[in-house]
């Protein structure tokens, strides 16, 4: 009796591990994926977007021609989201003048937006948007959906680049000193 007990055991170990496995596989083959719809996107011309901004106002993407863009796609119940956001107020201060602009592209509601501006004291344009701002999100190259994903665009217009997670300060400010 103890021998089909343990090789039943060996078995269904043998099962979920493979299923697991599967997962995993899937998993990281995603993210090798999304990563490389990212760098696809590098040295390509922006795609044009129209979204609504925090006042329900429709903003163009064009609006901001010619200056050094970072175009972030967030949400507010998302940690690295939230994490990221005081060092952008903090550079959009610093580099604003120099020609930088950061435009959020919030994927969330309109009231839990405005209530993290006013905590945060946001000082760029926060767009909004559900399925339209998801879709403008992959027309950048973030096919899966990932959160954060920023993007940064030189003053020609082309993708210099694309930050799928948390952008550091760091990465942030190499990126700047080559297009401000």
């Amino acid at each position: 009796m103890k021998n089909p007990l343990r090789l039943a055991a060996y078995a269904l170990t043998f099962v979920v591990g493979m299923w697991g496995g599967n997962l995993l596989i899937q998993k990281l083959s995603g993210n090798a994926a999304g990563q490389e719809a990212a760098e696809a996107m590098l040295n390509q011309p922006a795609p044009d977007f129209s979204l609504p901004d925090i006042d329900g106002r429709v903003r163009n993407a064009g609006e901001w021609d010619g200056k050094v863009r970072v175009v972030n796609f967030w949400a507010t119940w998302c940690p690295p989201c939230r994490s990221e956001t005081p060092m952008f107020v903090e550079m959009q201060e610093k580099y604003g003048a120099a020609g930088l602009q950061f435009i959020g592209i919030a994927i969330d509601d309109a009231d839990k937006v405005q209530d993290f501006m006013d905590t945060y004291g946001i000082n760029y344009p926060m767009l909004i948007g559900d399925a339209n701002a998801i879709e403008v999100a992959k027309q950048y190259g973030n096919r899966f959906g990932a959160l954060p994903y920023t993007v940064i665009i030189d003053r020609q217009g082309q993708i210099r680049h694309v930050q799928r997670g948390e952008l550091t300060q760091e990465t942030a400010e190499n990126v700047f000193r080559k297009l401000l």
